[in-house]
């Protein structure tokens, strides 16, 4: 079963009206999650720390705003912040992209990754596959 932003159950086919779908952007929270994927209505303003997801691949589309995104290389500083998950304060090596408005950028599991240099306002839909 899946449960969308405000918590409630839902069936086959999910539909987020705009409105839901502003609000998620707002508050930086997910639309939907369950065992097979989630997908988050993210929000930076600013830089993030460098991640890598051991289970998860990430599919990320650029709405609005552009980032210098670097994936690869090493996680320097790097913790485990909870089972499959790390951070880190940047990654050294890897490969800088700049992302713009209409990008799509697949990070494999396992990859390091990182938005090293961020102009806010930047959204972005992350499609989080489980499988």
């Amino acid at each position: 079963m899946s449960r969308n932003a405000n918590g409630a159950a839902t069936s086959a086919v999910t539909f987020f009206d705009n409105a839901s779908v502003a609000a998620a952007f707002a508050k930086g929270q997910p639309l939907l999650e369950n065992s097979q994927y989630k997908i988050h209505a993210s929000h930076r303003d600013g830089p993030g720390k460098a991640e890598v997801h051991e289970y998860e691949t990430d599919i990320i589309y650029v709405l609005q705003g552009t980032a210098t995104f670097v994936t690869g290389g090493k996680v320097l500083d790097g913790q485990a912040i909870s089972p499959g998950e790390i951070r880190g304060a940047s990654i050294d090596g890897g490969e800088a992209r700049k992302l713009v408005k209409g990008d799509v950028i697949i990070v494999p599991q396992g990859t390091p990754h990182w938005f090293k240099e961020v102009k806010a306002p930047f959204n972005y839909y992350v499609v989080k596959s489980l499988t």
